[in-house]
Formats: C-alpha cells, structure tokens, sequence
C-alpha cells in the first residue's frame, strides 16, 4: 500500500510543471517573456493539447469564450495540476461550464468606475487620489476580473493616456495615482517609463503606485532593465496580486527580489475566490509565504458581482471566518484587511470580525475580546489633574509625609504635609531622588545587581494620617 501510495504521488507531481507541459522549451525561451507572451494558450482548442476537457463540456466552454477572452501563460499553466479538474490554479484562468449557467448572474461594472470617470481611462472616486487605466490586455485573465468589459488586445492610444496625465495636473487636489490596466506592466519599458516621467513631473503628486499581476502570471518581465527604470520614479509601490500559495514559486520569489532590491515596496491584493483559498490553512500559507518574499499582505477583497463569476464568489461570512483563523494565530503583519468594494462606487469598506463587543463613550469603556474569545474590559485614559492629586494628596503636596509607623519618607520640602489615610510616598533614593522604574526581575542567565546604600529598603511606604512633616 505504501508503495501504491508514493507511485501515485510522483505521477501527480510528473503531471505539472514545465517538464510536463513545456518539455522542449529551452531555458533561453523559458526565461524570455516575450517568449512567453508569444505562447500564451488562448483558445480552447490549444488547451485541449494540454488539459483533459470533457467532450459534453466543449461547446459550453467555447461559449463562455465569447463572451470573455482566455489567456495563460506557458509559466501559469504550468502551475496547473492536469489530473485535478479543481485545480486552485486552473480555477482562476480556464473557462467552466459555471460560467455559462452564471452568465446573466452580476453587472459588467460592479464598482461604477465609469459613473465616476471624468476622462477615459481614469476613474476619481476618492478626493485625493485616481486610479489609471494604461492597458487593455492581461498576461493572464482571470475569470473573476472586475474589468471584463474592457479586456482587449488593443493598447490604449498615447492620445488617451496624454489626457489622463492632463487629468491629474490640473486636479491639484491628487495626491496619489495607481497605474493599473489590464496590466500595466505588459507595456514595453521605455513605453512605461514615458509615462512614468510625466507623471511624475507633476508637482502635487506625490505617490505612484503600479497593480499588477505580473509577478504572478509572468515573473520573467521583472527584469534588470525594468527594475532601473523604476527606481527612477520613487515614490513608487508596487500591488500585486497572488491569491494561492502555490503561485509563491521561486520565480516568483526572484521577481520580488528584483523589485524589493530596486526600493519598491510591494503589497499584496488578494481576491477571495471560492475553491482557491477560501480556508483556513489555505490563506495561511499564503500569507506566510507572501512574508517570506517580503510582500505585505495589504488587502483580502470579498469578489465583486461581476457577469458571469458568481460560482466562484463566497460568503462574506467565509471572510471574516479566514480572518479569525488568522488573528492571534500568525503575525500582525501577516494578516490582510477584508474588504468588500462597495457597489456602485461605494469605495473600500474594511469589513472585521466583532472583537470590539460593546463600548460606552460616556463612561468611557470597551468590552472587548481576543482570538480565543475570552472576553476584556478596557478602559479609556483618566488623567489625574493637578487639582485631583492636590486634593488627594493634602495642599503641602510637596511637604515629607509622615508614615504610618512602618518607616519614613525623608523629602526635601518644607511644608506641611497631610495623607489622607491611603496615599503613598514613592520611593526616593538617600538624597531625596525619587527612584523610576526600579525592578525585581532578572533575565535568567544572569545575577541580579547587588544592593547598595544609596537605596531604600522599601519601594514605597504607605503614608500615615494627619501627622506633621519631618
């Protein structure tokens, strides 16, 4: 059995990958993204050669083809278990019969991008940033894609693209762009740097940000002459976008390197898709190996309602469930913020689970719990006013206070001192020096400091009633 078992697990294994898909690409063509882009698997007829489509399912699938286009880079589709028709690789860029029972299912602009676009190709939903649309094409698309009803293969004119920079120097109030597409890093270098360079000759921008998936689907197009050019135009971050753990390959690791080592700072937007990362373990290790490229997991969206995605959509509850799967059990830093981008342009709604139980402003106190659900109060912050201490503390507040028979607080005032019963004198070194943070604990492997006659045997001394100040 044991035999059987290991057998069968080298068959998967043998089943994926670029020596099963791509034997006789060689390594010269296989680290060319150009090469890449050429060969990218684009209709069902090409697929056939690589996966195993049911015959009853074909039409269907040329159907769904119709309405919105497939891409797959020879590097993606070797991600893709072939003896796994659920495959979470699979899932995101090859069309299923899903689609076709959910073609009416959803709106083409679940988000209101165009009610919002004062210019083609720009989209000014919050005050002080826009987002740009450079590119009309994808390495990959995925089949879950906001912007379905803009995928071509057309570019976007230099006349379109010209306006939208026009755009964003006469709105002073735009602070911040992000760059996105399509994909905006499948345009040539010198095509991206040119608008780079306008961009950033605009006085009151002060942050560029690229989306991108390239990293993801076409790891070879981060290359040395990109990365130059970037670190040209700093500020600039990069968001990219892995949603499984198994697209954090060392590809993909050496194209973070890359961008990390030019100064680019990279987040990660990941989509909640259902049968790809909607559990537990799943995002877990996502998210850990995102880490360990030095990517920042920034957003976990809930999927928009766009046309035709609607089976791989989950539950909103299902997102906040991966969150409390996360909190307490991994870094802080590891853990994305759920999101939901409301309908109609409602804009980013970060969306958490209930740890926050009750608060009450007026009294000024939380119920709270952590990730094991026991339950806190906190409260807020109660200075003490000068009034308040003088109060508790008697007027001659700087006066020596008389203890209650356990000893003596010797201070350097004058004054008159009186306790109310339940104050206390803190400690004071033998020249009347209050003692800070003075402490009993000791790191073990090392010997706690030997006393000296410099301190008071006791920390603090309780003060005693009315007595006279000494």
């Amino acid at each position: 059995m044991e035999e059987s078992s290991t057998s069968s697990t080298v068959q998967v294994q043998s089943r994926r990958g670029r020596g099963y898909y791509f034997p006789d690409a060689t390594d010269e063509q296989w680290t060319d993204w150009r090469w890449q882009f050429r060969h990218r698997i684009t209709s069902l007829d090409e697929l056939l050669r690589f996966l195993h489509i049911p015959e009853d399912e074909r039409a269907a699938r040329r159907e769904v083809l119709r309405d919105f286009r497939m891409g797959i880079t020879p590097y993606y589709l070797s991600l893709i278990d072939a003896d796994d028709p659920d495959d979470p690789i699979l899932r995101q860029v090859v069309p299923l019969q899903d689609e076709v029972y959910n073609r009416e299912v959803g709106v083409e602009d679940p988000l209101g991008e165009e009610a919002y676009s004062p210019v083609p190709g720009i989209t000014h939903r919050y005050p002080d940033r826009v987002l740009m649309v450079i590119s009309n094409s994808c390495a990959i698309y995925c089949r879950y894609c906001t912007r379905k009803r803009i995928m071509y293969e057309d570019a976007v004119p230099d006349i379109e693209i010209d306006r939208m920079v026009d755009y964003i120097a006469r709105t002073p109030q735009v602070r911040d762009v992000v760059v996105s597409g399509g994909d905006p890093l499948n345009n040539s270098t010198p095509k991206l740097e040119r608008i780079l360079s306008k961009l950033r000759a605009i006085p009151h921008l002060e942050i560029i940000r690229i989306g991108t998936r390239v990293p993801v689907a076409l790891p070879q197009r981060i290359d040395d002459e990109l990365c130059e050019m970037l670190q040209k135009y700093h500020p600039l971050w990069i968001n990219v976008h892995f949603n499984h753990p198994r697209e954090v390959t060392p590809e993909a690791a050496r194209a973070c390197d890359k961008l990390s080592r030019a100064g680019v700072p990279l987040n990660n937007q990941s989509v909640l898709l259902k049968g790809v990362n909607d559990d537990v373990p799943t995002m877990k290790a996502l998210v850990h190996g995102l880490m360990r490229m030095r990517v920042r997991p920034y957003y976990l969206y809930q999927c928009d309602p766009v046309r035709g995605s609607e089976h791989l959509r989950t539950t909103v509850g299902k997102g906040l469930e991966l969150i409390e799967g996360l909190r307490g059990h991994t870094s802080g830093l590891a853990i994305p913020t759920f999101v939901i981008d409301a309908p109609g342009g409602g804009g980013k709604i970060p969306v958490t689970p209930d740890y926050l139980q009750s608060y009450d402003p007026v009294a000024g106190r939380a119920v709270v719990r952590n990730f094991q659900k026991k339950v806190f109060v906190y409260d807020d912050p109660r200075p003490v006013s000068s009034a308040e201490w003088k109060a508790a503390h008697g007027a001659g507040a700087n006066g020596n206070g008389n203890g209650n028979g356990n000893g003596h607080a010797n201070g350097n005032g004058n004054g008159n001192g009186h306790g109310n019963g339940n104050g206390h004198a803190p400690a004071t070194d033998l020249e009347g020096r209050p003692i800070v943070g003075k402490s009993t604990w000791v790191h073990r492997g090392h010997q706690a400091p030997a006393p000296t006659n410099r301190l008071p045997t006791v920390d603090r001394i309780d003060g005693g009633g009315n007595g006279d100040g000494r």
